[in-house]
């Protein structure tokens, strides 16, 4: 496995991720693109170099891989604050979805069943995944059949915010089942 991070005699460390710019590019010859995509053709890396400079922007190696590389001449702070403000409203956009978790016991009583119900509604109403679990106990594991029917009535009686995700499952003594939210 070769190492994430790349440590300079100065003890900087930067990340192998990051683009080569400016006198990290040390290939003989490369392709240059400039700002306003137009390609300037092959060149040495020192006369990119030049050219970048005297537009007041940096020389970016953009394709490493390729054959000779592609540089850009770009402005690269303007460039790293643009794909930071991406990444930052990308991550504002994302819905993260949490697994509520609501166990019952085959034994379980009417009432303490239409609660933990009510529960995983509320639950499901506010978007969340719920996670159903029956615990067996002893002996009560060789009567699976009867979890089975017990997480059939918590689905139907849930089933006006949300729908069976994974169908009951026996685990170990856990009989799982898993309900998701409607959109």
């Amino acid at each position: 496995m070769r190492p994430f991070f790349n440590v300079l005699k100065e003890g900087l460390t930067i990340s192998k991720n990051d683009l080569q710019i400016n006198e990290q590019i040390r290939d003989s010859e490369v392709r240059v693109v400039s700002a306003d995509g137009q390609q300037l053709g092959l060149m040495s890396a020192k006369e990119a170099q030049e050219i970048a400079y005297e537009k007041g922007m940096d020389l970016v190696k953009i394709a490493p891989q390729a054959k000779p590389p592609v540089c850009k001449i770009m402005d690269y702070g303007k460039y790293k604050f643009e794909l930071n403000k991406r990444e930052k409203e990308n991550r504002k956009n994302q819905k993260t979805v949490n697994i509520k978790e609501v166990q019952l016991s085959p034994s379980i009583d009417t009432n303490d069943f239409n609660t933990k119900c009510n529960h995983a509604v509320k639950f499901l109403k506010k978007g969340d995944k719920v996670k159903v679990i029956v615990r067996f106990r002893g002996r009560e594991l060789s009567h699976s059949q009867i979890g089975y029917t017990l997480l059939e009535r918590f689905a139907e009686q849930a089933k006006e915010a949300g729908s069976i995700e994974k169908p009951a499952k026996l685990e170990g003594r856990n009989m799982i089942m898993f309900l998701a939210p409607l959109s």
